[in-house]
C-alpha cells in the first residue's frame, strides 16, 4: 500500500467515533488500550465502559486545540483504520511491572523523557496491509515533537514460520520498528525484543 494514501494525526485531532470504528467489536474494543495503561490486576476488575471512558479523556478526541494526546489515528483516505499507542514510557503501569523492557539494562523506569510505542489497532478489513509502518513513524516524530529523548518498543518475535495472532502481534513486529529508525537494544525473552531509538 503507497503510503501517501494514509495520513496519521494525532488521537485529539480524530474524532472520538472514528476511534471507535478502528476498535471494532473485538479484543481492542475490549481493552480501550487500558491494559498496558493498568497493569492487569486492576484491568481486569474495570468494565469496559470505564476503560473507554479513560482513554476517551486521554485522547482527548475531538479536541484539535489540545497540546497533548495519548496515541494517534491513522485514515485511509480518510476512512480511520489505525491507532498507535504512545506516550512517557513511565505512563505505562503495565511495562514498570514486567521484566521484559528492563533485563539488562540500567534503566531509570520513571524517566519522563524516554516515550514508548506500546500497542497498535487495525481495524478488521484493513490488517495485512503494512498499515502499522506509516503509524510507528508517525509515533516517532510526535513524539520527537514533544521533547522525548529516545523512544522504545518492545515487539513480538515470532520463530520462523510460526502464525502469530493478531491479538498477540498487537505490540508490534521488529520490522515495523526497524522501519521506523528503531534498533535492538536488548533481547529479554526468545518472544521479545526491546527496540530504542535515541533522539537529538
Amino acid at each position: 500500500m503507497p503510503e501517501s494514501n494514509v495520513s496519521v494525526v494525532p488521537a485529539n485531532e480524530a474524532s472520538w467515533d472514528d476511534l471507535q470504528t478502528v476498535f471494532g467489536r473485538g479484543a481492542a474494543a475490549k481493552c480501550q488500550c487500558q491494559r498496558i495503561k493498568l497493569g492487569d490486576h486492576d484491568w481486569f476488575g474495570m468494565p469496559v465502559e470505564e476503560r473507554a471512558h479513560r482513554l476517551r479523556e486521554e485522547t482527548d478526541c475531538d479536541h484539535p486545540e489540545a497540546d497533548r494526546t495519548s496515541g494517534m489515528v491513522a485514515y485511509l483516505e480518510g476512512e480511520p483504520v489505525g491507532w498507535v499507542a504512545v506516550e512517557p514510557r513511565a505512563h505505562y503501569r503495565r511495562l514498570r511491572g514486567s521484566s521484559v523492557p528492563w533485563a539488562g539494562r540500567a534503566e531509570d523506569q520513571e524517566d519522563p523523557d524516554v516515550w514508548a510505542i506500546v500497542c497498535f489497532a487495525i481495524r478488521p478489513g484493513y490488517r495485512g496491509q503494512g498499515l502499522t509502518r506509516p503509524l510507528a513513524a508517525a509515533a516517532v516524530e510526535y513524539a520527537r515533537a514533544h521533547g522525548a529523548k529516545a523512544v522504545e518498543a518492545y515487539p513480538m518475535v515470532p520463530k520462523p514460520g510460526q502464525i502469530v495472532s493478531w491479538g498477540e502481534m498487537n505490540v508490534g513486529s521488529r520490522s515495523t520498528f526497524a522501519a521506523a529508525g528503531l534498533r535492538d537494544v536488548s533481547h529479554p525473552t526468545t518472544r521479545r525484543v526491546v527496540m530504542r531509538l535515541d533522539l537529538d
